[in-house]
């Protein structure tokens, strides 16, 4: 079976990790430690801002950046209904009312014409998620924001090392907001995520919030939460930081092959990046409008298939009365009910890549 993901690392890798937890509990530090302050620190620098805060997890994240910034009841944030539940939920959480816009069809990133038409006096940022790995079109999105005096916030939970025209995802906002689950191009074992950001006011008020909202300790200026990195997740991710650059390049190659050799009437592919840098595949998504019998085939081949995701947001039972563009939203819609996910992995096999393309052109035609 060729699965979407794989969790099994291999022994070098599993040794490293073994040894990084050893050091964790041998310290007898196991919060807000060395740990957490040394990656903090790395994927700081490798997102090319100067703070980096280590948080619960990618949901806990986003909130934590909108908090930051003092986003909350009567404010307004416009983001994507193509993305993970969390996106739109933590807008529920800070009190802000989330507004969608739709996606561009052939990327299924955001549009930034759906984006304008949604604009209103209680606009206070937009929310742009780098869906699937790709990055684009980043100098738009800040001249927007800058025009109309919003904040741009980075949703980079699929987005780890994706850069345009040399700038990392997440330094291009206000905020950026990562997910470590283990899922992700960088995954820990378990949940995390970290806030990013070049503004040392936000900087602090995160560190404040993720920890109760203590300023200093027993000191309470903030209602916060409880969301901290642990030490033994932040020293595993700083050794998978290490494959990090190789299993990404392994993803541009998969995706490479994909991308020359399907060939098939009824699939088509998502338009591939302008910047080899911009897109780093966290998934490699496909569209056909006969998903259910291409899947099915896909399966009786030995291909384990994923669709994100079925349901878009306007479309979940608490988002039904959501707001939206007043063009509606036909692209995210269409792109629901035909969107497959094909096996990415950077431990992928040329073999099995083979396999997936062979699978997918002579699935025959229903």
């Amino acid at each position: 079976m060729i699965f979407m993901n794989h969790f099994k690392a291999d022994k070098d890798l599993r040794e490293k990790m073994l040894s990084a937890v050893a050091r964790v509990i041998d310290s007898e530090w196991y919060v807000l430690g060395q740990e957490v302050e040394a990656f903090e620190r790395n994927w700081a620098s490798i997102c090319g801002v100067r703070f980096g805060i280590g948080v619960g997890n990618g949901l806990h994240a986003i909130e934590i950046a909108l908090r930051s910034m003092d986003i909350g009841p009567g404010d307004e944030v416009i983001t994507t209904p193509m993305t993970a539940f969390a996106t739109v939920l933590a807008i529920y959480r800070v009190g802000a009312q989330p507004v969608l816009a739709d996606i561009e069809p052939d990327r299924a990133l955001l549009s930034i014409e759906s984006v304008q038409r949604c604009l209103s006096s209680r606009t206070k940022a937009i929310l742009l998620v780098h869906i699937y790995g790709q990055i684009a079109d980043m100098h738009s999105w800040v001249d927007l924001c800058k025009c109309y005096k919003i904040a741009l916030v980075e949703d980079c939970a699929q987005a780890h090392l994706a850069s345009w025209q040399g700038r990392t995802a997440g330094s291009f906002g206000e905020v950026g907001a990562y997910s470590f689950y283990p899922t992700k191009n960088l995954g820990a074992i378990g949940d995390a995520g970290m806030v990013v950001t070049d503004n040392e006011w936000f900087a602090k008020k995160a560190l404040c919030l993720r920890n109760y909202g203590q300023s200093v300790r027993g000191y309470h200026s903030d209602l916060g939460m409880n969301s901290r990195l642990d030490e033994i997740q932040a020293a595993i991710l700083q050794v998978r930081l290490q494959w990090l650059v190789e299993f990404t390049n392994n993803r541009r190659t998969i995706a490479k092959a994909y991308r020359e050799a399907i060939c098939h009437p009824l699939v088509k592919i998502l338009l591939p990046p302008e910047e080899q840098e911009s897109h780093v595949y966290h998934l490699f998504v496909i569209t056909c409008e006969a998903r259910e019998a291409l899947q099915a085939h896909l399966q009786h081949h030995g291909i384990q298939t994923l669709i994100h995701y079925p349901v878009p947001v306007h479309h979940q039972k608490p988002c039904s009365n959501i707001m939206r563009d007043p063009n509606g939203l036909i692209n995210s819609e269409f792109h629901a009910n035909t969107c497959l996910s094909l096996p990415c992995h950077p431990q992928m096999s040329k073999d099995q890549v083979e396999i997936v393309i062979e699978a997918i052109n002579t699935f025959p035609c229903p």
